[in-house]
């Protein structure tokens, strides 16, 4: 079973937090609280991988800012069909996992940018390769993904 709600468990008592399912939400600061179901599995490399990279857009997202595309902005421009709020929880994850470092220039109207860390730099090349495979193996691809 679940656990239940336990407002000890939130960040400040003070807060106005609305439960859903095993999500908190903050309804001041709508930030969002994650109670994972299953642990994270550090016995194997590729399951640390997938923890960081496992994101519908976080792979482009890395792309991007790597092809010097760092603004919120400019991204979701470049990602149109991702909603604004998914990009800006992809990018948190990827600050949070050391893929990407935020730059918040504290300037009226608010400006922020993103690069990618070392660890992050380092993912370019398993991009590439990645992109190369399907490249060569489009023909199949296609038939088997596109209907």
């Amino acid at each position: 079973m679940g656990q239940k709600y336990n407002p000890s468990l939130l960040p400040s008592s003070t807060d106005k937090f609305v439960r859903i399912k095993n999500q908190y939400i903050c309804m001041e600061t709508s930030s969002f609280m994650y109670k994972r179901k299953t642990p994270v599995s550090v016995d194997c490399g590729l399951h640390l991988f997938m923890e960081v990279v496992n994101g519908k857009w976080k792979i482009n997202l890395i792309w991007c800012i790597y092809n010097g595309i760092i603004r919120p902005g400019e991204l979701q421009r470049r990602i149109p069909n991702a909603s604004r709020r998914v990009l800006e929880t992809q990018l948190k994850q990827l600050v949070n996992n050391g893929i990407l470092s935020k730059k918040d220039y504290e300037t009226k109207p608010p400006k922020v940018e993103y690069s990618l860390t070392k660890l992050g730099e380092s993912l370019i090349p398993i991009i590439k390769s990645t992109a190369k495979w399907g490249e060569e193996n489009r023909g199949e691809l296609e038939k088997l993904v596109v209907k």
